[in-house]
């Protein structure tokens, strides 16, 4: 697995970085640190550039050889990169270059040294990126030391799955199941009845036709979750199955924040039927409100298939 960690000096940054060490990779990971020198924010900044872009440079190199340093001692391999230009189109071009499967970052900077990963960058990166992106929030890591040991197996993670039953969302099962999460952590594979639209005219559609239709949803809602249980119950994580209605932007979100979830995974697209919520827009809009940290699953077979059909 190919890992793209992009980071500055911020605490936003540091949790992302304790997340890596904190979660489980496949043995054979490879994470690469990127930082980037924001040209743009130090042209408006400082005006005239050059006496400033040394130092900035010399910085960014020592913060990504340090990270480098830590991620090794967790038997992860890793190489750094630092790059000048624009954080929201260098990210996404770093990663296509090296082909990442993965891009993680924070979900804000701040006004300091090499500061990108604000909200607005986070969610270029989400909307752009050409693999899978994990947006990290977890605020309890800011407050610890850089000298402590991160929690790798002081308990299991709460993972929220949402689930439609289309190939997307079950890579995201796929991914879960790929990796070896401590013993008790559990995963909650959930689906949302999305509501129909009543018509400004009722008498225009039957009512048992309407029973009909979102019995079909509830149905399908239904085989998804099975469908992705199955795929994580085979990998030995223990699975919780939940089915819920009404908007699926606002109920992964209310349900993740009930439950108490360390991480949400969504596939980052869905097919447009019956059950269809992870569309891009829904993803994104999970990623980016959601309190804790959140992975967008792009299978990259399912994207080229995408691509080549539509051709």
């Amino acid at each position: 697995m190919k890992i793209l960690l992009a980071i500055d000096s911020s605490p936003h940054s540091e949790a992302v970085v304790l997340e890596v060490e904190r979660r489980p990779w496949p043995a054979d990971t490879t994470v690469c640190v990127l930082t980037v020198v924001d040209l743009l924010a130090l042209t408006s900044a400082m005006g005239y550039l050059e006496p400033f872009l040394k130092g900035e440079d010399q910085a960014a190199h020592i913060l990504v050889d340090a990270v480098a340093k830590r991620l090794a001692q967790h038997q992860l391999q890793t190489t750094t990169t630092v790059i000048e230009g624009y954080p929201g189109t260098s990210i996404v071009d770093a990663a296509a270059e090296w082909n990442a499967d993965l891009i993680l970052v924070g979900s804000h900077g701040h006004s300091g040294f090499v500061s990108f990963l604000l909200g607005s960058i986070a969610k270029a990166v989400v909307q752009n990126a050409p693999c899978s992106v994990g947006i990290v929030r977890h605020p309890r890591h800011e407050k610890r030391s850089t000298d402590q040991k991160p929690e790798v197996a002081s308990r299991g993670f709460k993972i929220l799955l949402g689930i439609d039953g289309s190939a997307h969302s079950l890579a995201a099962a796929a991914s879960i199941a790929s990796r070896k999460w401590p013993h008790d952590s559990v995963v909650r594979v959930v689906s949302v009845a999305e509501q129909l639209v009543q018509p400004a005219d009722p008498s225009n559609v039957d009512g048992a036709v309407a029973t009909k239709a979102r019995e079909v949803i509830k149905k399908n809602c239904e085989s998804a979750v099975v469908e992705a249980r199955d795929i994580i119950s085979a990998a030995g994580i223990g699975t919780e199955r939940c089915i819920l209605e009404g908007s699926p932007k606002k109920r992964i979100l209310e349900e993740s924040k009930a439950w108490g979830a360390d991480l949400i995974v969504v596939g980052s697209h869905g097919r447009r039927g019956v059950t269809r919520y992870l569309l891009g827009s829904v993803a994104e809009a999970v990623a980016m409100h959601a309190q804790c940290s959140v992975e967008v699953i792009r299978d990259k077979n399912l994207l080229n298939a995408t691509e080549t059909s539509a051709q």
